[in-house]
């Protein structure tokens, strides 16, 4: 559903440096999972138990990607979307629950997060060869087979059926926030107390840094990817940034960004950068693009009504809007960056 900046940088005070016997060090590993950038950090004074540990939670996110996958045709997701129109399909109780709390998020914000999103006609393109906006009867279309309400569950049976053909289901807004938790989970259940699982800028960080700090996350300028925008000092959250300013076209001089709107099909205007930060990664992931879509003023009513969720949005007129109880360090109102507390 959005393709996710990297928006996050890590401020570790002592990465894989020598240390003395028993004291913790920082143990990280990169590598590309669920086709986008993975980094899992284990801090522990056991070398044996931290690579045993990460190397748990990267074949847990390989296991989540198997069953979510819509690009794997053996994946039980995928079996969902041939059989659309046609007849329920069954499914382990974990694919099941996270399809049922993924109607509830739907609910939650009225339809702006939707799985069914899979389902859109791609008629936007981002590779620099469309020369003109769809018609509004394209673009309507194009949405036409979006309805959460529509992916109908039986509980008893542990079945979904996609009540009319044509219609898909996607992970791509929760996938990786779930794979997030999954990760943690495993890791926690080998011993690690004091680790981060960053998903290309979906990231869940657990305990402290190795000096016993609160894990520090730099939040960047939507307007100049180089500069800090803030920090956040996070314990035991996770921290979700959607964007709308890396992956764009310009028509006629009128930049239209990567996220759709699912009810409309047009390109969704008024905010640059939403930032979630909560306990559940696969909430915050779920959260960043329906508050990017449902603009300043709903987004933000919605996350103060949400116990432990709390948000940072910048829009389009570089004002800055915070929730009622996030704690930022701001580091400067660059590029005319102003507070709307």
């Amino acid at each position: 559903m959005r393709i996710l900046p990297l928006l996050f940088l890590l401020a570790l005070l002592h990465v894989l440096k020598a240390t003395p016997e028993n004291e913790s060090e920082t143990h990280r590993k990169v590598l590309k999972l669920m086709g986008t950038r993975f980094e899992l950090i284990a801090v522990s004074s056991d070398d044996t138990l931290a690579w045993e540990a990460i190397n748990a939670g990267i074949a847990e996110i390989q296991r989540i990607e198997d069953l979510i996958s819509s690009w794997d045709p053996n994946s039980q997701t995928s079996a969902i979307n041939r059989n659309a129109g046609i007849k329920a399909v069954e499914v382990d109780d974990e694919l099941f629950e996270l399809i049922r709390r993924s109607k509830k998020v739907s609910g939650l914000t009225k339809g702006n997060f939707d799985i069914s999103y899979a389902s859109m006609d791609k008629i936007w393109r981002y590779d620099g060869s469309m020369a003109e906006i769809p018609s509004e009867r394209a673009m309507a279309n194009s949405v036409s087979k979006i309805n959460y309400e529509h992916i109908l569950l039986d509980k008893q049976h542990s079945t979904v059926l996609l009540k009319n053909t044509g219609m898909k289901i996607g992970f791509g807004a929760i996938g990786k926030g779930y794979a997030a938790n999954r990760a943690k989970a495993v890791m926690q259940a080998k011993g690690i107390k004091d680790g981060v699982v960053n998903a290309a800028g979906d990231l869940l960080a657990w305990g402290t840094q190795v000096d016993g700090t609160d894990w520090r996350i730099s939040i960047l300028d939507p307007n100049n990817k180089e500069q800090i925008f803030c920090w956040l000092s996070i314990r035991d959250q996770a921290v979700v940034t959607s964007g709308n300013y890396e992956k764009y076209v310009e028509i006629d001089g009128k930049r239209y960004g990567h996220i759709i709107h699912p009810k409309t099909g047009m390109p969704v205007s008024g905010l640059k950068s939403v930032t979630i930060v909560c306990p559940d990664a696969e909430l915050a992931d779920a959260l960043a693009t329906s508050v990017f879509i449902m603009g300043a003023e709903d987004g933000l009513a919605l996350i103060n009504r949400m116990k432990g969720v709390e948000g940072l949005l910048i829009d389009d007129d570089n004002d800055f809007h915070t929730s009622k109880n996030i704690q930022i360090d701001l580091v400067s109102t660059v590029n005319n960056l102003k507070g709307n507390h």
